[in-house]
């Protein structure tokens, strides 16, 4: 501090003595020096005293004033010595930004992104503004532009952490204990698979099925004289249900073939046995109906050698069982053999631990709400565990099993009903236990956020698509009009956009008239699921357009009829039921609603619907023909106009219809006539045998001998979609 005051008083010092300089008085002191005239040195000294004076009082008021700022400016933290360093600017940017985009967040002008872009395998020329860019597009700007890039946090999510559930490690096999054999029953439909499984558990549930044919996942534990305990899985043999079939396999250690001895292998036969060999699950074939006069077992095996299901009579590993479930004869034998295959797996399961299971189906029952039945893989199911499963998470309220008897526990293997769910999961959803409500929260979270960004990649897949799409048509349409004239550029675009115009009213319902929107409600969601795997198959939308608005579980509600009036649509129901005030309502508003329990005469009617809703096709009947003898004209006025003599040789020609001229085998003509005269007299009706001359609405026809002359009318004939869904 010391030092900066002296380089201070210095410099004020020499600033006052520079001032005093070049003052008046100092100037004129200076040249009387030049010019050799001394004064008198008591002047001298005053003019100097008067000076030094002044100068002292100025030096010490800065000192003064400069002494206050160092101090201050002491206390302060010392500044860098060192100069800024100039930074970039840092651009935040996202996957699938537009070119507008960009330009905004660069706080450019739009074209500025687009001379960042010349030069390069880009098209320029193709570029809009809502236009997306790849990635590479984004750095090439940015890097241009002198900018540095920062991705946004739609980007830095995907390296989130994962807090997902998972299953828990492997068990020291130390711990494990033994578990019955999950069973499925597999085969083609009416081959008796439930009559099977209702003679070993004594009860009747093939009777109580609607159109005798399972069409739902049945899971039940029963139980043998020798104390034995097998959990059966009976799953739907029609072939809508193809994918509970492959959701029964998955979940099973053994699969039980079902094939009637006198129908042999059939479609899902086939498709069974493929469900279980990806599932690398092991065969036992059940022949069942051996009680019939026509059963040939031997051929049931023979046919399944086609499919690498070799017997052990023929050399093979898979056990054949002959047996008729509906006298019950041999059911013991297969029941010994499931279980010494089971044995022979050594099946065994940790009983403790967090719950592991699987969803085999799941519904909505009116008084218990959400209810899913579910296989326990691993641990113990007790009341009052957090599930979760899919997106959906349940603290269990109740356990019961396959009769409704409430359990206190579940154990591996064991089939049960769990309600308690806050949302209905879908079958073959993975049940995991976790340690409270918030982690459920948390997982359940994670889960949509996860299927939330797929369906953001799936989106901007789609968008990219249609902007490869746009480009392609922005360059034909460049090509297209590029060496044509504006006029004539101009006209052809105002073509475009007259074809371009509003539909009118009739059009509109014409249009709509092709479209069929409808809203499925089942009762469990397996049931839904087959319903929608069979839409999938739809192919026949140049005909008639299906559009699925609402699909869900449950009986018939209020919002299903609003759904169905806002869209003009139908609603279809599959064993579920719709109240006599939601039928009022729905016939107030116009809405069919149609109910079913057998899934392929649902199926019929929707194929009837869309076929009504296709136009009507014009089919000719044929009336009468004749040929033609002889050709010759006849003058009325100014006008020679041909006339044809003819025979007729079939049926009679009626006047009123529409006629065709065919010449060898050609259709050359179609119309209706201007004349039919008997002789000299216009008739309405020529019968066969009979002669007649007769001309036509088309005078530029002409006639030669030998054509024929075919009367028909045209009947509407309602056409049917050639969608085939495939039973």
């Amino acid at each position: 501090m010391n030092q900066k005051l002296l380089k201070l008083e210095n410099l004020l010092r020499f600033h006052t003595i520079c001032r005093q300089l070049h003052s008046p008085s100092q100037r004129r002191l200076l040249a009387w020096c030049r010019h050799g005239f001394a004064p008198a040195s008591s002047v001298w000294r005053d003019l100097l005293g008067a000076r030094s004076w002044q100068t002292d009082m100025l030096i010490g008021s800065a000192l003064h004033q400069h002494r206050l700022l160092v101090t201050k400016k002491e206390k302060r933290p010392p500044r860098s010595q060192l100069s800024p360093v100039k930074t970039k600017k840092e651009v935040e940017v996202w996957v699938g930004m537009t070119v507008e985009d960009l330009a905004s967040a660069m706080a450019k002008d739009i074209d500025c992104v687009y001379e960042a872009l010349l030069n390069t395998a880009i098209d320029v020329d193709s570029l809009e503004a809502n236009s997306h860019l790849d990635e590479v597009w984004i750095k090439e700007v940015i890097k241009k532009a002198g900018m540095k890039l920062k991705w946004s946090k739609l980007k830095q999510e995907r390296i989130r952490e994962n807090k997902d559930a998972v299953r828990r490690p492997g068990t020291d096999p130390a711990l494990l204990k033994p578990r019955s054999p999950v069973v499925t029953v597999m085969g083609h439909v009416d081959h008796g698979k439930t009559t099977l499984l209702d003679k070993l558990r004594e009860t009747q549930v093939a009777a109580m099925e609607v159109g005798g044919i399972t069409q739902h996942i049945g899971a039940f534990l029963v139980s043998l004289p020798s104390g034995e305990k097998i959990t059966f899985l009976d799953t739907p043999g029609h072939a809508a249900f193809s994918a509970m079939r492959a959701r029964g396999a998955q979940v099973t250690d053994i699969v039980v073939l079902v094939v009637a001895a006198d129908d042999g292998v059939m479609k899902q036969t086939v498709e069974s046995i493929q469900h279980a060999k990806d599932a690398e699950v092991p065969i036992i074939l059940a022949i069942n109906k051996c009680d019939k006069t026509d059963a040939d077992p031997e051929k049931v095996k023979k046919e399944l050698l086609a499919y690498d299901v070799v017997c052990e009579e023929y050399g093979g590993d898979v056990q054949a069982v002959h047996v008729s479930a509906l006298t019950g004869d041999n059911l013991m034998a297969l029941a010994e053999a499931t279980i010494a295959l089971a044995e022979i797996l050594e099946l065994k399961a940790d009983p403790t631990g967090p719950v592991e299971g699987t969803v085999v189906e799941s519904f909505t029952d009116k008084g218990r709400g959400p209810v899913t039945t579910a296989i326990i893989q691993r641990g113990t199911l007790r009341k009052g565990s957090i599930l979760v499963a899919g997106k959906s998470w349940a603290k269990v309220r109740l356990i019961f099993d396959e009769n409704g008897k409430v359990l206190n526990e579940a154990y591996p293997s064991m089939p049960v009903g769990i309600t308690g769910w806050r949302d209905l999961p879908s079958a073959g959803d993975e049940i995991l236990e976790v340690e409270s409500e918030p982690r459920a929260r948390e997982v359940i979270e994670w889960r949509k956020s996860e299927q939330k960004e797929e369906k953001g990649k799936d989106d901007l897949k789609i968008m990219e698509e249609k902007r490869k799409e746009h480009q392609e048509a922005h360059r034909k349409a460049r090509e297209k009009y590029g060496s044509l004239h504006w006029k004539e550029r101009s006209y052809i675009k105002f073509l475009e956009r007259k074809q371009q115009r509003p539909l009118k009213p009739k059009e509109k319902v014409e249009r709509q008239s092709n479209v069929l929107p409808i809203i499925i409600k089942g009762d469990v969601d397996g049931s839904v699921e087959a319903i929608l795997n069979l839409l999938d198959t739809y192919d026949a939308s140049h005909e008639c357009e299906l559009e699925l608005v609402h699909f869900g579980l449950g009986d018939i509600s209020e919002n299903d009829v609003t759904f169905a009036e806002t869209f003009d649509g139908v609603i279809y129901g599959f064993n579920v039921e719709a109240g006599s005030a939601i039928q009022q309502s729905a016939a107030q508003k116009g809405v069919k609603i149609k109910l079913h329990k057998i899934i392929y005469h649902l199926i019929e009617d929707l194929q009837e619907e869309l076929s009504s809703r296709l136009p009507h096709t014009l089919e000719e009947y044929p009336i009468g023909e004749a040929s033609i003898l002889a050709t010759f004209t006849v003058t009325e006025g100014k006008k020679k106009i041909p006339v044809a003599g003819c025979r007729v040789q079939k049926g009679q020609l009626e006047r009123q219809k529409k006629f065709k001229l065919i010449r060898n085998g050609q259709v050359i003509w179609k119309g209706s006539l201007t004349s039919l005269k008997h002789h000299k007299d216009d008739i309405s009706v020529i019968k066969t045998g009979m002669d007649c001359g007769l001309s036509l609405d088309e005078e530029k026809v002409e006639f030669k001998r030998g054509d024929q002359v075919i009367c028909y009318e045209e009947n509407k004939v309602p056409t049917k979609t050639s969608w085939d869904p495939g039973f």
